[in-house]
């Protein structure tokens, strides 16, 4: 049967979705991890905890008159790591490796890992890779034998609390260093008892610990661009780190969050950044899409976009036969906590990426500081400004006097900060400012003239 003769949605096709048994026991049926491979599109949709916790999921294989079946070698598991390995011209997709002949050999030790990223390998890049699990196990694979090796549990080496649930989602390596992102966080970490997220890297030696809270991507493009970025949040707002290669440092932005309906570590399933046009990266965050360069001028990161919100949770997305895929994670009983979901299932969504452009537009709200300590004169993070319509400032402090808050905006993108104005909130007071129509610049920042307890909150409509 033709593509044409399909049912086609608004570009979903219902003959793809993707459904799990009833059970027992009643689980998710996410989209994991997807790429095109071999002349199809390969995928794994994932449980919500390893074999045990569900029925029906695995690795499925769609070609391209849009003809789906699930592969023999299919096991029920929780995977959301893809990479190919150029020397050995493998697709590494869940604990799968695929030749270029579309033939699957199964990685044995890796079936009941939640296995969430593969990474290249920092000294013998030909020959082997590391592969993170969402419990913190990291291990170092040979990909002609596919034997695995025991590196170390990195919620022991980066201090996760244990008696949070820890939940690593996302790992990258380049320019002589291994970045993984933990995202643990819930009704603790936003009251400030714990910080129990993690944004790290490690050396090959040692690990250091970059940011303490919740992260769920990180990626980059190899050598061509000399950037990495991750991306997280914490309560004030969502959080992209970027590494320049230039410099080898980090430097935080902020950017607005379109729903607070993804601040839960298990409510992030799985925001990620991918290129899905030529040497493009398309970033979803925090319940919307951005552009995103990955090159670094000056070391600054530029060409951040808003692209559109939305409510869909994305596993993954990738370019197939000239169509952007969005994979999802649609309806999840878990277990039976949610009563009005019947059959797990999840859909596929086909199109082109400027259809994206049709979805809600941009709109968001997030803070520099949220009821902070800070110090006279000091900066705060820069917040993205740029494509957005209607602008909102919040300010307000806890200082018996006048406070004045300056603020700044770098209408260029390179670090070049100028005084927008000056804005004095009233002891103990509260103040708002509305940007003029159409005004936008491409990152905006605060200071206050004394240390005080302060918030600075950005509404965008």
């Amino acid at each position: 049967m033709a593509a044409s003769q399909y049912l086609n949605a608004s570009g979903l096709y219902p003959h793809l979705a993707l459904s799990a048994e009833l059970g027992p026991p009643r689980t998710e049926c996410g989209v994991g991890a997807m790429m095109a491979w071999a002349g199809s599109l390969w995928l794994v949709t994932y449980v919500s905890h390893k074999s045990a916790s569900g029925v029906g999921t695995g690795l499925y294989v769609i070609n391209d008159k849009l003809e789906i079946e699930k592969h023999p070698a299919s096991y029920v598991g929780t995977y959301t790591n893809r990479m190919v390995h150029w020397e050995s011209n493998q697709l590494l997709l869940g604990p799968y490796a695929i030749d270029a002949e579309g033939t699957v050999r199964t990685i044995e030790s890796l079936l009941e890992v939640r296995t969430c990223s593969t990474m290249r390998h920092l000294y013998d890049p030909a020959n082997k890779v590391y592969v993170l699990g969402m419990e913190g196990e990291f291990y170092e694979m040979d990909v002609h034998t596919l034997e695995t090796t025991f590196i170390a549990d990195l919620t022991v080496e980066l201090g996760v609390p244990d008696h949070k649930y820890a939940h690593f989602k996302a790992a990258y390596s380049n320019f002589g260093r291994v970045v993984v992102a933990n995202n643990s966080y819930d009704e603790r970490d936003f009251r400030g008892v714990e910080a129990a997220g993690r944004l790290a890297e490690w050396d090959g030696e040692n690990w250091t610990i970059i940011d303490r809270n919740p992260y769920i991507e990180v990626n980059g493009r190899g050598n061509f661009a000399g950037t990495i970025f991750a991306m997280g949040w914490d309560k004030r707002s969502a959080i992209l780190q970027v590494f320049t290669e230039a410099d080898r440092q980090w430097k935080r932005y902020r950017l607005p969050k379109a729903s607070h309906c993804f601040d839960h570590m298990w409510q992030t399933e799985w925001p990620r950044i991918r290129e899905v046009e030529h040497e493009r990266f398309l970033m979803d965050c925090h319940g919307m899409f951005y552009e995103l360069s990955p090159w670094a001028y000056e070391n600054y990161v530029w060409g951040i976009r808003p692209i559109s919100t939305h409510l869909w949770v994305h596993g993954d997305f990738c370019s197939y036969r000239g169509m952007l895929v969005l994979g999802a994670d649609n309806a999840s009983p878990h277990g039976g906590a949610n009563h009005l979901a019947g059959e797990p299932q999840s859909g596929l969504w086909f199109g082109k990426t400027d259809d994206l452009w049709n979805l809600g537009k941009p709109a968001g709200w997030g803070g520099v500081w949220w009821e902070d300590a800070i110090e006279a004169g000091q900066a705060s993070d820069p917040y993205l400004m740029t494509g957005f319509d209607k602008k909102v400032l919040h300010l307000n402090h806890d200082e018996a006097a006048d406070v004045t808050f300056a603020v700044e905006v770098d209408f260029l993108g390179n670090g070049a900060w100028k005084i927008y104005d000056h804005i004095k909130v009233a002891g103990y007071g509260y103040a708002h400012h509305e940007f003029p129509g159409a005004y936008s610049a491409h990152w905006v920042r605060v200071r206050s003239d004394k240390s005080c307890v302060a918030t600075a909150y950005f509404t965008y409509t």
